[in-house]
């Protein structure tokens, strides 16, 4: 059984020395920085759809149904967006309600 050793996930003295060593498992990013990646695309699909919704309404669409998707997709992006943030304020609450 000497093979089950192997497996074992890693203690946290060993995680706290790799941190203090400088070496990270993983990318490399932070929370913090997909946060912000995430509401950047967000953005850029809102104004993809502001966009489509403009040209829809002075009649210089295109192809109607491209326009109907981009506008469903900047819909659907805010929405979730919208549920990450009150999770993550849900989160937060939480935590601050919490006695130490």
């Amino acid at each position: 059984m000497s093979g089950i050793d192997k497996i074992a996930s890693p203690s946290t003295a060993e995680l706290f020395k790799q941190k203090q060593n400088g070496i990270e498992s993983g990318s490399g990013e932070g929370f913090a920085d997909k946060l912000k990646e995430a509401m950047e695309d967000v953005n850029e699909l809102q104004q993809k759809g502001d966009e489509a919704m403009a040209d829809m309404a002075t009649g210089q669409v295109k192809d109607l149904h491209q326009a109907a998707i981009a506008i469903g997709k900047a819909e659907t992006s805010m929405k979730l967006m919208l549920e990450i943030r009150n999770k993550a304020l849900n989160a937060y609450k939480e935590l601050s309600r919490t006695q130490l």
